[in-house]
C-alpha cells in the first residue's frame, strides 16, 4: 500500500547520521553536540546528496525544544541560585548586557537594523548548559565554589532566555509597544497563576496516583503528556511560546517528591528529540558562509571567546573573587549552544533575525564548542603565569573589604605538629571531624567565609581565603605542621598549595584529593604521601561490602581490598 515515508526517512536519517558523527566527535574528545550539528549539515539542503525534509525536521525540533526546556524547568534549583546570588545575578546580567551590546554594534556595522542586532547579540550572550556542565564534571569542579558560581550564573542566563521568549513575539508585532507588552505580561501572569495555584497541586497529585498504579509505561506517558499538553495549552490559549510553557511544567513537577523519577523516565525521549533539535539546527546552516563571510565568522568568535570571557573575567574580579575563579567562569562561558539556537530560531521565524544571522550563530556554536576544551586547558597555565607575577596579580585581585579571619593568638600557639586542611566541603569537613574526634589539632583554610565563621563558633581554628594567595597559607604555620590535607577539587590549586607548603616545610606529609589517574601519577611523582582518587576508593568500598555480603569474613575482605588497592596503584604508577 503506497504511503508517504518522509517522516520516517527524516527521523532515520537524522538519528543515524547523528549517531555516526556524534560517535566520531566523542572519539575526538569533543562534545557529541558538535557531531549532531555536523549531521544536520550533511543531511541539510545546503549539502549535496540526500536532503531530509526541512519542514518535518523543524516540527520534530519543536518537540526537542519543548523537552529541553521541560528538563531545564525540572532541574531548576532556586537554592543553587540563592547560594551564589551576590555574584551570579549581577554578574550574569552584566555579562549578557556586554555581549548583547557587542553583537548589536557589530551587526550595525554590517548594516543590520538595531532590532536584528540586539537579537543577534542576545543569541551570542548565553552559554550552553550541556557543554558547561560536562566541562565542569570532567574536571571534577562541579561541586567546588567555582563550579557553584558557574552553575548559578547559568541559571540566570536560563531565566533571561525565558524572559526573551516572552518579549520577542511582542517586539516582532511592531504595534503600540505599551499595550502589547501589557497584554503579553497579562497573559503570562494568568498562565503563571493557573500553574502556581492549580498546577502545583494537580500535577503532583496526578503523578502520585499514576505512580501508585505501578505501571512504568503509564508514569512515563503521564510525564511526557504533562510536558507536551502544558506547552500546547500555553501556546494556544495564552499566546506564550511552547518552550515557556514546557519550562513552567517542569518547574511544577520539580516540586513533587517524584521529580527525580519523572526526570529519569523523560530522559530517553528527551535525549532523542534533543538530538533531532540539534540536527535540525545544522540543517539550517549554510556552510558556504565560512568561505563567503570569514570575517563575520571571526567577529562572532571574537565576541564569544574574547568579549564574553573578558567581561565575565572583569566582573568576577570586581566582586573580589580570586583570579582562578575569574578564569574558570570565563572559560565556562566561552561557548554558545542550545539556548542560542532557540533564540536565533525564534528570531528568524519572527523576522527579527536574517538567515545569515542564524547561520553565523550556528557557525559560532560549532567552533566555540570545539575550542572550549582548549580554552579550559589554558586556565591552569594562565593562573600559574599570573601567580609568578605577584605585582600583576595584586593589581587584578583587589583585597576583600573584610580581612581574612586568621586564627587567634591562642589558637596559633596550639598549632604545632598539627594538620592543615585546605577546603572544608564534604571531603575536608569529614577529615576535620575525624581529627577533632581524636583531639588532633588542625586548622582549616576555606574560601567560603560562612563556613569559616561556623567553624570558629565551634572553636575550630580557621581562616578565610585562597590558600594559593600570598600571606594566606603562612597564617596556618605550615613550617610547624605535620600534615597537609588538600581537599579542594581543583587540581591546579592543589599543585600550587603543595608547592607553597613544601617551600615552607620540605618534610611536611601530604594527602591530596584527585579525580583521575593521570593527576594521581603526577602528584605521586611530586612525592606526596598519598594521592587519593575518589572514584577508586568508592569502588573499593563497594567491593569490600560485596565480599562481606557474599559470605567472606572481615579479615578476608580487608586483605582482598588491600591487595586490589596495591595492584591498581602499581599499575597506575607503571603507565
Amino acid at each position: 500500500m503506497p504511503h508517504d515515508t518522509a517522516l520516517i526517512t527524516t527521523i532515520a536519517a537524522g538519528l543515524g547520521f547523528a549517531f555516526v558523527f556524534g560517535f566520531l566527535a566523542q572519539r575526538l574528545r569533543l562534545p557529541p553536540l558538535v557531531g549532531y550539528l555536523v549531521a544536520g549539515i550533511v543531511v541539510g539542503p545546503f549539502s549535496p546528496g540526500f536532503s531530509a525534509d526541512v519542514s518535518l525536521a523543524a516540527q520534530l525540533a519543536e518537540i526537542g525544544v519543548i523537552l529541553l526546556m521541560f528538563g531545564v524547568g525540572l532541574h531548576f534549583s532556586l537554592g543553587d541560585l540563592l547560594a551564589v546570588r551576590r555574584i551570579a545575578v549581577p554578574g550574569a546580567v552584566a555579562q549578557i548586557t556586554v555581549a548583547t551590546v557587542l553583537g548589536a554594534a557589530v551587526a550595525r556595522l554590517w548594516g543590520w537594523p538595531w532590532g536584528q542586532g540586539l537579537v543577534f547579540g542576545l543569541a551570542l550572550s548565553v552559554a550552553s548548559t550541556v557543554v558547561l556542565l560536562r566541562a565542569l564534571e570532567q574536571r571534577g569542579i562541579l561541586e567546588s565554589v567555582d563550579g557553584r558560581i558557574a552553575v548559578g550564573w547559568l541559571i540566570v542566563e536560563d531565566l533571561v532566555t525565558v524572559l526573551a521568549l516572552v518579549l520577542l513575539p511582542v517586539l516582532a508585532a511592531r504595534d503600540d509597544l505599551g499595550p502589547a507588552l501589557a497584554i503579553t505580561f497579562g497573559k503570562v501572569a494568568a498562565f503563571l497563576a493557573i500553574m502556581l495555584v492549580i498546577g502545583r497541586r494537580a500535577v503532583p497529585w496526578l503523578l502520585e496516583r499514576v505512580a501508585r498504579a505501578g505501571s512504568r509505561e503509564l508514569f512515563t506517558l503521564c510525564v511526557l503528556a504533562i510536558a507536551l499538553v502544558v506547552a500546547v495549552v500555553a501556546a494556544e490559549l495564552f499566546g506564550v511560546s511552547f518552550a515557556l510553557g514546557a519550562f513552567f511544567a517542569g518547574m511544577v513537577i520539580s516540586e513533587s517528591d517524584l521529580s527525580h523519577a519523572a526526570a529519569a523516565e523523560a530522559l530517553p525521549l528527551q535525549d532523542a528529540f534533543a538530538v533531532l533539535f540539534f540536527v535540525s539546527v545544522g540543517m539550517l546552516f549554510d556552510p558556504t558562509i565560512l568561505l563567503e563571510q570569514p570575517l563575520r565568522v571571526l567577529a562572532v568568535l571574537g565576541i564569544v571567546l574574547l568579549g564574553k570571557s573578558l567581561a565575565a573575567f572583569a566582573i568576577v574580579l570586581v566582586f573580589r573573587h580570586p583570579v582562578r575563579t575569574a578564569l574558570t567562569i570565563s572559560a565556562s562561558l566561552a561557548q554558545i549552544g542550545e539556548f542560542s539556537f532557540i533564540l536565533a530560531g525564534l528570531g528568524a521565524s519572527l523576522g527579527l533575525l536574517p538567515a545569515e544571522g542564524q547561520s553565523l550563530v550556528v557557525a559560532g556554536a560549532l567552533l566555540t564548542i570545539t575550542l572550549n576544551p582548549a580554552v579550559f586547558a589554558l586556565v591552569g597555565p594562565v593562573s600559574g603565569w599570573l601567580r609568578e607575577r605577584p605585582r600583576l596579580l595584586d593589581l587584578l585581585e583587589r583585597p576583600h573589604p573584610n580581612p581574612p579571619l586568621a586564627p587567634t593568638a591562642a589558637d596559633a600557639r596550639r598549632l604545632r605538629d598539627h594538620a592543615i586542611v585546605v577546603g572544608c566541603g564534604r571531603v575536608g569537613g569529614t577529615v576535620g571531624e575525624a581529627l577533632e574526634r581524636y583531639g588532633i589539632p588542625y586548622v582549616v583554610i576555606e574560601r567560603d567565609r560562612r563556613i569559616v565563621e561556623a567553624l570558629r563558633e565551634r572553636g575550630v581554628p580557621a581562616l578565610s581565603g585562597d590558600a594559593t594567595r600570598p600571606g594566606i597559607l603562612p597564617l596556618a604555620h605550615p613550617e610547624r605542621a605535620r600534615l597537609l590535607v588538600v581537599a579542594t577539587p581543583d587540581p591546579y590549586q592543589a599543585r600550587e598549595v603543595i608547592r607553597l607548603a613544601r617551600r615552607a616545610n620540605p618534610q611536611i606529609d601530604i594527602v591530596v584529593r584527585t579525580h583521575n589517574a593521570a593527576e594521581e601519577r603526577y602528584l605521586s611523582a611530586l612525592g606526596v604521601g598519598r594521592a587519593i582518587m575518589g572514584e577508586r576508593e568508592l569502588a573499593l568500598g563497594m567491593a569490600h561490602y560485596a565480599l562481606l555480603a557474599l559470605g567472606r569474613t572481615d579479615d578476608e575482605a580487608d586483605a582482598a581490598i588491600t591487595t586490589l588497592r596495591n595492584s591498581v596503584q602499581t599499575a597506575a604508577e607503571s603507565r
